[in-house]
């Protein structure tokens, strides 16, 4: 993908009964970030700061949702502990990272195996990708996407 590129086009689980996808969010900003899983020390803690920063990024006209693998059910659980102030979206059949290919092989005690690489992406009001940050660490990440945003 390439910035100023149109941003793919998604259509995600929320909940049993809702849905969103890209249009959702025409005249806004948006930031998607694409998260390994649930209730992990560095996926918490990127939770939390872009629950911390959401109203300094509304007050710049920019939304937040997250997307991972994990179900419904363990998002639900997620947001209400974290109390999360934004959507998160399940994709267990991986459209959505697919889409944006944060799909990367990983590998944990010798095991090779595919995972979400920690990804951000920043798209424009007019559905454009603006910027995207690929490998993120934790630390710092969220401040330096407002920054960016800031910047514009």
């Amino acid at each position: 993908m390439n910035n100023k590129s149109k941003a793919p086009n998604f259509l995600g689980l929320v909940d049993e009964n809702k849905k969103l996808e890209l249009n959702s969010f025409h005249g806004s900003y948006l930031v998607i970030y694409f998260y390994p899983k649930d209730k992990t020390s560095g996926c918490t803690i990127e939770s939390q700061d872009f629950r911390d920063f959401k109203n300094k990024f509304a007050k710049k006209n920019c939304k937040i949702v997250g997307v991972s693998r994990d179900s419904i059910k363990s998002h639900k659980s997620f947001v209400e502990k974290e109390e999360l102030n934004f959507p998160l979206i399940s994709d267990p059949e991986e459209t959505m990272c697919n889409a944006y290919e944060v799909m990367k092989e990983k590998s944990m005690y010798g095991r090779k195996y595919m995972g979400i690489e920690r990804s951000t992406f920043l798209i424009d009001p007019e559905g454009l990708l603006v910027k995207e940050w690929r490998g993120v660490k934790v630390p710092g990440h969220v401040e330096e996407v407002y920054n960016f945003l800031c910047n514009l």
